[in-house]
């Protein structure tokens, strides 16, 4: 073998090594469940659980990717589920409330209702953001002590029931409702998506968040403001987690005060767990300054490809919440290990 092959060789092999470490093996490992899955249950390959699949995923795409904005910052965000729960019942509660006084002003109900939610969102990801850069509180305690106090707000509030009798057009405009045959909620996922990178790849705040999650020195003598920057991770987060939470709302049809789950749980279950998971097993590092857009659709596709899956060949859900546990160790410690290999 001549020295000029030998050359392209090595070069092929270290190209095909810079795309494991980059991309993982996460997108032949889902191929590989989608596969086994359709074997084992021949309904899993069907286009309607197709449909399904890529429906389902596009909330946990959209929680994920908010969770991401947050862990490029070395934080993360433990109230996610809980304020996912209160912006469905106080967006309920308006519409209801609006509804109650005038019944035909459904559009105004409903307006007022997103405001709301997304107004809750952006007060949550303030408070979170500035218990963090300002009071120097670790995210998990502030985030934590959220989780509890949005918890308890939707459950006074909704008095531990679900707020029914929400307008159809609400759910079917959310919901049911497509635009050239695509699902309402995977065009807004694509939205979010689309905003997301632009925020982190074309504006100096994006760039300074990878930066402060992966040199906080280097952010320091940049001249990055680490608490305003900080806070707006949070916010965003919190942003787009009401984004998440409306649609959610809409599926459902009614305000949860256990939408979001609790600390546990699969997708279903947990919403918390899920989104971390889900951005975590795509290959966003915990420890910072390294996560990418193509990471949050990869783990929410896996996460919900591995629930659908085991829901339909019938794996009870305890077991459920134990392999997607076992899956994120094992995406723990791979994150680890690549992290030794570029050093």
């Amino acid at each position: 073998m001549t020295d000029k092959a030998v050359a392209l060789q090595l070069d092929l092999r270290r190209r095909a090594f810079n795309l494991l470490v980059a991309y993982g093996i996460l997108p032949v490992i889902l191929a590989v469940f989608y596969v086994v899955f359709a074997l084992i249950e021949p309904r899993f390959h069907s286009f309607d659980n197709f449909i399904n699949i890529i429906t389902q995923s596009s909330y946990l795409i959209i929680l994920s990717t908010g969770q991401m904005v947050v862990l490029l910052t070395r934080g993360f965000d433990l109230s996610i589920g809980t304020v996912i729960s209160l912006i469905s019942v106080s967006s309920a509660l308006v519409m209801m409330g609006v509804l109650a006084r005038n019944p035909d002003a459904i559009g105004f109900a409903i307006f007022l209702a997103c405001l709301t939610g997304l107004g809750i969102g952006l007060a949550v990801g303030a408070v979170n953001g500035l218990c963090v850069s300002v009071l120097r509180v670790s995210p998990f305690v502030v985030t934590l002590g959220m989780h509890g106090i949005a918890l308890g707000f939707a459950s006074t509030l909704s008095e531990g029931f679900p707020v029914f009798n929400l307008p159809v057009e609400f759910t079917n405009f959310f919901s049911r409702g497509t635009v050239l045959g695509i699902p309402a909620t995977v065009i807004v996922c694509i939205i979010v998506l689309a905003g997301v990178y632009l925020l982190l790849n074309h504006t100096v705040f994006g760039r300074a968040l990878y930066v402060i999650g992966g040199n906080p020195r280097a952010a320091h003598v940049a001249g990055f403001s680490s608490r305003l920057h900080l806070t707006g991770a949070y916010v965003v987060c919190s942003f787009i987690a009401a984004i998440g939470a409306l649609l959610l709302t809409a599926r459902t049809g009614s305000g949860e005060p256990n939408l979001g789950g609790g600390l546990g749980g699969g997708l279903a279950g947990g919403l918390m767990l899920a989104s971390i998971a889900s951005a975590v097993i795509g290959g966003v590092s915990l420890r910072g300054g390294e996560g990418r857009i193509f990471h949050c659709v990869f783990g929410g596709l896996f996460v919900t490809i591995l629930s659908i899956g085991m829901n339909l060949i019938r794996v009870d859900s305890y077991i459920q919440l134990m392999v997607l546990g076992t899956v994120l160790v094992l995406a723990l410690f791979v994150d680890r290990l690549r992290s030794q290999i570029r050093l």
